[in-house]
This record gives C-alpha cells, structure tokens and sequence, in this order.
C-alpha cells in the first residue's frame, strides 16, 4: 500500500514458523512466540533506566544497551524520548519511541532488494521549541470502572526484548495505572516480512472495566484519490468525526458544515474509492486485508471493528496529508475485562512482497 494505495481481502499468508502464548488468534495464520521473558528488568533497577514526572521522563539509555546487546535492538536518546530501533539481517526496519509507544517508521524488504517506509509521519515543533511526532502506529485508549475509575495508558516502559537479528525482534512494553490493578503489555514483533502489535490487558482489580480505543496506522499513499477498498461490499458501517488523539494526523476542516453524519450505511461497492474525505467504522469489515505490489496486508484479531479514514484529495501529493488511516477498533462497543480477567487484541502489517 505504500504507493499503489489498494486494498483486497481473502488473502492466504503463509504459516510463520513463531507462535504466540499471550494471545489466542486461532483464526489467523499470523502468529508469535511469545517465552516467559528471559531478560526481565528488575523492579530495583527499573528506577534508574527510567525515572518519570509529572512533565518529563528521562531514560539511562547505556543500561538499555548493555543490557539488551545482542538482540538486534540500538537506542538512542532524543530529548525526553528513547528511540528503540529494530534490524533483522535481511534489512527490515522498524523504529518505536518511549515512552510514547508510537512506532515512527517501518521498512520492510522489498522484491527489489530494498525497503519502502510504509508509515507515514508528520514532524512538527512548538512554540516551546518541543518537538513533536504525528502519525505512524499509535495507541489511543481509555479504560473506566466502578468508584469512578479512570485511566488511560499514556507512559510506557520497556520491560523486556527477544530475539535475534537473524530470525525476530520482539519488544515488549508495559503501562500499568497507579495503584498496578490494570495492566497493558504491548509487543512489538519485526519479522523478515511482519511488523506485528499485539495488546495484551490484564484486570487485578475486584471489579469489571471497560475499555474503548483504537490501534491506528497512517500509511503512507501519493494520494488518497489514487487508494482504493476492495472487499468490503455488504460490509455495514458507521460515518463518525474522526478518531482524535495526540498523534493523529487531520487536516483542518474546509468548512464549518459536519462532513462526517453519525449515520448506519452498508458498503454497496467493491471498489470503493477514498478519494474523497471519511471517516467510518466497520462492524463487519473483513480480518484481513492484503494489497498489490507495493502494499501491506492488515490483519487484525481480537477487536470486532475497523476504524477506516481518508483526509481527502484536495492536498498535495506526497505532502504531509498523503496517508490513509486505518486500524481495529473498539469504539461503538466497548471491550468489558472482568475481574482477574486479561483481553488480547493484535494488528498485523505484513508484507507480501518478497
């Protein structure tokens, strides 16, 4: 999907020789390994790799190097942020910042023999002179229960890396609220032709909570008008205000009118056009979705919706409004995590052309 911009469903991947234990994705090819951590960062020594504020969290970016040598993994520190950056030995490339969690950039292999940015990023500085970072793969989510509980995981921490350059990365992060009742775990896995998310989130508390959010991907298009969805007719759907976070990228609205009616509409095209602007959640798009040559396949397990969003074709191509947003959802329903109880949900971006 990087310049083609197509979208196509039913597409068979070939097994992966990694499976998962932290999620149960029977239904998809497309698992992980997932080992008891064999590099667990000790409670005692979590203080001085990151130490955080009410404002700022600084990191010991020597110790994540010793600490992780070996693994395919470098850092670098960037202001208030850690740069994780991932490299298997047939070039694929992925990059994600604490304590954001966002991945900033993903390169896989391509037939040609180098690799493509699939991701699309927006990089912007403020008044403050504080550098800030749109797009690419974020997290926006927020969890509510009993006595007014509300939280909402914001600042992650590395807890643990896997693997090996030559086979697979696998970083994992973790958030967990004040009083450590709710729990999310965030894998990051880089295969030869896979950049996997996988969302893990774990209920101590003796009550039930409710999450609602979305995993989001900006991939990057020349432009929208030339982007299409294909596979989704018959597929119901809700036009909504775009999904809103601190990395989503939108462009200012070209009229004070309400583009985007809260109304129920079924997909009537096979081929439908994202040329124009939307926003829509699919509630019964689809797992999968693969594209022609130079694009990804999406796949998602766990979550029942699909967030789907185009800025639209009346900007400039490759300008910072040439991306197509798409990602699971758990929006119109919300997920219930019963107490004692943890939920998975995983997005997959995987690249067929090698």
């Amino acid at each position: 999907m990087a310049s083609t911009g197509h979208f196509l469903s039913n597409f068979t991947l070939p097994p992966l020789s990694t499976q998962s234990k932290n999620l149960n994705v029977s239904q998809t090819h497309l698992v992980y390994k997932s080992q008891s951590c064999r590099n667990k960062i000790s409670m005692s020594n979590r203080s001085s790799i990151a130490s955080s504020t009410a404002n700022t969290v600084s990191f010991d970016v020597d110790y994540y190097e010793k600490e992780f040598s070996g693994h395919g993994v470098s850092f670098e520190s960037i202001n208030n942020s850690c740069v994780i950056k991932m490299e298997l030995e047939n070039g694929s490339k992925a990059s994600l910042m604490l304590p954001s969690g966002l991945i900033t950039s993903y390169k896989p292999l391509m037939w040609h023999g180098g690799t493509v940015e699939v991701l699309h990023t927006k990089v912007s500085q403020k008044d403050a002179g504080e550098i800030v970072i749109q797009g690419g793969v974020s997290m926006n989510f927020n969890c509510a229960g009993d006595a007014g509980f509300r939280w909402s995981p914001s600042i992650w921490s590395l807890h643990d890396v896997r693997g090996s350059s030559d086979k697979y990365i696998q970083v994992e992060l973790k958030s967990s609220d004040s009083k450590e009742m709710v729990d999310f775990i965030y894998l990051v896995t880089l295969e030869e032709a896979l950049l996997g998310s996988e969302l893990t989130i774990t209920n101590s508390s003796s009550s039930s909570i409710q999450m609602i959010g979305s995993l989001m991907s900006h991939l990057t298009v020349s432009s929208p008008e030339a982007t299409f969805a294909v596979g989704l007719q018959g597929s119901s759907y809700f036009c909504k205000q775009p999904l809103i976070s601190n990395f989503s990228i939108i462009p200012p609205p070209q009229n004070e009118e309400n583009v985007f009616p809260d109304t129920e509409n079924e997909e009537d095209d096979d081929c439908a056009s994202m040329a124009g602007d939307f926003s829509r959640i699919y509630t019964t798009a689809p797992r999968q979705f693969s594209g022609r040559r130079n694009s990804v396949i999406m796949q998602r397990t766990g979550f029942d919706e699909l967030y789907v969003y185009s800025p639209g074709s009346e900007h400039e191509m490759y300008g910072k409004y040439s991306y197509v947003c798409i990602g699971p959802s758990a929006t119109l329903k919300p997920v219930n995590v019963r107490p004692g109880a943890a939920w998975g949900g995983a997005q997959y971006l995987c690249n067929p052309n090698l």
